[in-house]
């Protein structure tokens, strides 16, 4: 079969398209891949300093410099939402807040109930119980940065980390008519990490 310059050209915009969809998809992709290494290497570090306090504090004699030396940092983990109770109205209020200062087009959201979480990579949470809840957001874009602008600052400083689980990119205007009109669509799973303390023995 033969293709004269004419058919070339009608098949130039769905290529360049196709083109511009690949490349978005493996953004998404690396920045997720990117995203998960750092949360899972702030948990470890997180982790080993919490191993850390209980095994100075086992190993100690003096219970009172123990809890002198290691309980600020034991605060601050609870301070910043990781360890205790899960404060899902922080997580929405940053999303308004990152929306509202990054000028994004709006961001829907559905969380999901509470589980116990045991990930594919070693964890010693010793008497601590890590669980994680699944957020679904979705988000019209301008294009793919937007993506990764709310992800990067989603975090803060009173959020616990967060994995990405999956992103999918698709276009849902291909001629906007403004210069500011969204043309993409964002649909991500993420996991929010928290410990659980462990019970007091009577």
């Amino acid at each position: 079969m033969n293709f004269a310059v004419a058919d070339l050209r009608k098949l130039q915009i769905p290529l360049v398209t196709l083109l511009v969809a690949l490349v978005f998809a493996w953004f998404v992709v690396a920045s997720a891949n990117n995203r998960e290494t750092k949360a899972r290497e702030a948990l470890q570090t997180q982790q080993a300093e919490l191993d850390k306090a209980r095994q100075q504090y086992q190993s100690s004699g003096t219970e009172k410099e123990s809890i002198t030396k290691y309980l600020p940092i034991y605060q601050a983990l609870i301070k910043r939402g990781f360890i205790g109770e899960e404060q899902r109205l922080d997580w929405i209020t940053d999303l308004r807040n990152v929306n509202q200062k990054y000028k994004l087009f709006g961001v829907s959201y559905d969380i999901a109930t509470q589980e116990d979480y045991k990930p594919k990579f070693p964890v010693s949470a010793g008497s601590f119980k890590l669980h994680r809840s699944v957020m679904k957001l979705t988000l019209a874009m301008l294009h793919e940065e937007d993506l990764f602008t709310l992800l990067t600052a989603l975090p803060g400083e009173s959020n616990p980390p967060f994995m990405p689980r999956d992103c999918a990119i698709t276009q849902t205007n291909s001629n906007p008519r403004g210069k500011f009109e969204p043309n993409l669509n964002a649909v991500c799973e993420i996991d929010w990490l928290t410990l659980a303390e462990p019970k007091a023995t009577p």
